[in-house]
């Protein structure tokens, strides 16, 4: 799964990557730790143009008549994306990408203390998670809301976790955009074992409310 991540990049340097236009207030960057209902960036595309923009975090189907009205869902699985009824309409024509730095995952020591991980790019500075979005207008402020696409974990992040966010290098994201045919179901896999790295981070990560670039520094031995 894919709970928590950071974004440094800057705002140009961000559309700039992505060849996107910035259409509407973006969140503050940087941000080291955006959570779950957090606006985050995310690129889209019409077929002529991408747009770099601002989502909520936590997809909202449309038959939720308020945002609270089911499961939080935050992630989609890419095994079953196709034919979740949350999802498929989505899937199909729904799809964007949403940049990060990295992103947490944790595991458990034997007292059950939970131990976070920083994971980032082994070349680069940037990743792009795969997503779908959903508009959604029951409510008095309607919302354009996102999940990030996870698959089974690669064999160095499966130390960590089983699951991984869907990860897509540069080439993949005409296709997964929607801007160069069909196919994209083929990008819902785990990235190469060489695209990662990851170390041990302090603990404070672990609260929702922590903030600041200490949470992405390697903990000392």
């Amino acid at each position: 799964m894919c709970g928590r991540f950071a974004v440094t990049l800057p705002q140009d340097a961000m559309a700039e990557l992505f060849a996107a236009r910035p259409i509407n207030d973006l969140p503050t960057v940087p941000n080291y730790n955006v959570c779950p209902t957090n606006d985050v960036h995310v690129v889209t595309s019409d077929g002529a143009e991408r747009q770099l923009g601002s989502m909520r975090w936590g997809f909202i189907p449309h038959w939720y008549k308020t945002p609270a009205d089911g499961p939080f869902l935050i992630n989609a699985r890419a095994e079953t994306i196709a034919e979740k009824p949350a999802f498929r309409s989505a899937a199909r024509d729904r799809r964007c990408l949403i940049p990060a730095s990295g992103f947490y995952e944790w595991t458990k020591d034997e007292d059950g203390n939970r131990l976070p991980w920083y994971i980032h790019p082994a070349e680069g500075d940037a990743l792009a998670f795969a997503g779908i979005y959903q508009s959604w207008d029951k409510g008095d402020a309607p919302m354009t809301t996102c999940a990030i696409v996870t698959t089974g974990a690669n064999e160095p992040m499966s130390q960590i976790h089983h699951r991984m966010p869907v990860i897509l290098a540069e080439k993949d994201w005409p296709l997964w955009l929607g801007e160069a045919g069909h196919g994209a179901a083929t990008l819902m896999t785990a990235a190469p074992d060489h695209a990662l790295e990851f170390y041990r981070v302090d603990t404070k990560v672990n609260s929702n409310r922590a903030s600041g670039p200490g949470l992405i520094e390697p903990l000392d031995d």
